[in-house]
């Protein structure tokens, strides 16, 4: 694993707004410009700062090069940092992920001495973003990595909004736990923003509780338009298949996109197409692919799951082994790794995201924008972005792989039903999940923090 230390500040392009207007209807538009016109008023004389663990894998990191360079191409002064930290630091923080999940995740406690570790590693950090930070800039820290720096900016002077990508809509021992490290750490925040208000923790002030849920950027290399010969290129080029054949030039194919996380459950994905594999047509491939897993700084667990997932795929049967693929995807290169997931998707025929909980999965709208059915757990903000039975098929226990199979071969034997599907699918994403959305919610909140309406 790839581990930074210290803190940096990622470049980012600017990207004008008109870019994205090009794809929304009048009203839209000019209410975007509004909305772009008031955040430079507000923030004429101020640095929006957004502050997280990691640059490149991973949803949060994905958004925030979108979100970025639009919010710049507006003239808003906006600088994105990057807070490292040693492998210590970062255990932690998984375990915090994972309890807030709802699952233990390791054997590890969140006691005085995870809290010793998980301070002092911010107080470093702490130290280099203050003497960056001004009085009266606003900063968006993002997750559990970042959450310690509140207080200190709150004492600096500056607005301080913390973003909380992930949760669980019903909440456990395990999120209390998690919660219970957090608590300290987060309440000095001017505001808390979270994709579904169901996991916010109680004692969140609900006066300044927003629901803002992530967006996606059509423009990127991840969803950008690919033509046929692209896609293929993309696709059969050596060196993506870690175990299995190479990937199929001919039939069909089932994809699960994600980082190799546990809560994922690309292993249950896995058992699900083994176990049931005669239930479906005898064209169709099973392709799990996932981020290269040394670039990943913030995900110490990443390497382990892929080894066990490989573990796994050499004692199935030959008819399972010769129609399932395990990929991994380069991650030394940006617009490569978004062009190969880009294609991935739009090769397949059925996207599949059987999370165990999910905050929100980019996984899921990216496949959407592409017009491609999804069959999904309806766990967390899954359940707001696919509508069971229009936009895709949603399955009330993650754990069902015979369940996962039948849908998977009910749409798969009926390709109209697939094709209409993924046409209410880009519909939903695009009257619901494009950046215009997400950057008005943003303005909207932090004109009503500094009482500018």
């Amino acid at each position: 694993m790839t581990v930074t230390t210290g803190v940096r500040e990622v470049g980012v392009v600017p990207v004008p707004l008109e870019r994205l207007a090009s794809l929304l209807p009048p009203d839209r538009v000019e209410r975007l410009e509004r909305y772009a016109d008031a955040a430079r008023r507000m923030l004429d004389g101020r640095t929006l700062w957004n502050v997280n663990s990691t640059a490149r894998g991973g949803g949060v990191a994905e958004m925030l090069h979108g979100l970025v360079a639009y919010a710049a191409g507006t003239g808003v002064d906006i600088r994105w940092l990057v807070v490292g930290g040693d492998p210590d630091f970062f255990a932690i923080t998984k375990r915090i992920h994972n309890r807030l999940h709802g699952v233990a995740g390791d054997s590890g406690a969140l006691d005085a001495a995870a809290r010793a570790t998980y301070d002092a590693t911010l107080a470093r950090q702490g130290r280099e973003v203050l003497d960056l930070v001004r009085p009266g800039d606003v900063v968006l820290l993002h997750d559990p990595q970042t959450a310690g720096l509140a207080v200190s900016l709150r004492d600096r002077g500056a607005w301080v909004i913390w973003r909380c990508h992930v949760g669980l809509d019903e909440h456990n021992a395990w999120t209390r736990q998690a919660w219970g490290f957090l608590r300290e750490l987060v309440e000095p925040a001017h505001s808390c923003v979270f994709s579904r208000a169901q996991f916010a923790p109680d004692w969140v002030d609900r006066t300044w509780l927003r629901v803002i849920p992530p967006s996606l950027d059509p423009f990127s290399s991840k969803n950008t338009d690919l033509s046929d010969t692209q896609v293929r290129a993309l696709v059969h080029r050596e060196g993506l298949v870690v175990e299995g054949a190479p990937l199929p030039v001919d039939g069909r194919v089932v994809l699960q996109v994600s980082r190799w996380d546990r809560l994922k459950d690309m292993a249950g994905v896995l058992d699900a197409f083994a176990r049931h594999l005669e239930q479906l047509p005898p064209d169709v491939h099973l392709v799990l692919a996932g981020p290269e897993v040394t670039a990943v700084a913030d995900d110490p667990e990443a390497a382990g799951v892929l080894a066990e997932c490989r573990a796994q795929w050499r004692t199935l049967r030959a008819p399972a082994r010769e129609r399932s693929h395990l990929v991994s995807v380069p991650m030394d290169d940006v617009e490569v790794n978004g062009l190969t997931v880009n294609a991935l998707q739009r090769w397949s025929t059925v996207v599949v995201q059987k999370s165990l909980a999910e905050g929100f999965g980019l996984t899921v709208t990216e496949p959407m924008w592409k017009s491609r059915p999804v069959v999904a757990s309806a766990v967390g903000g899954i359940r707001d972005q696919v509508e069971h039975g229009v936009s895709g098929l949603l399955l009330d226990d993650p754990h069902d792989g015979a369940a996962l199979v039948a849908a998977l071969a009910s749409l798969l034997s009926d390709p109209a039903r697939c094709e209409a599907m993924g046409r209410a699918a880009h519909l939903r994403v695009h009257e619901h999940y494009l950046a215009d959305r997400h950057l008005i919610q943003w303005v909207e909140l932090m004109g009503q923090l500094m009482g500018e309406g």
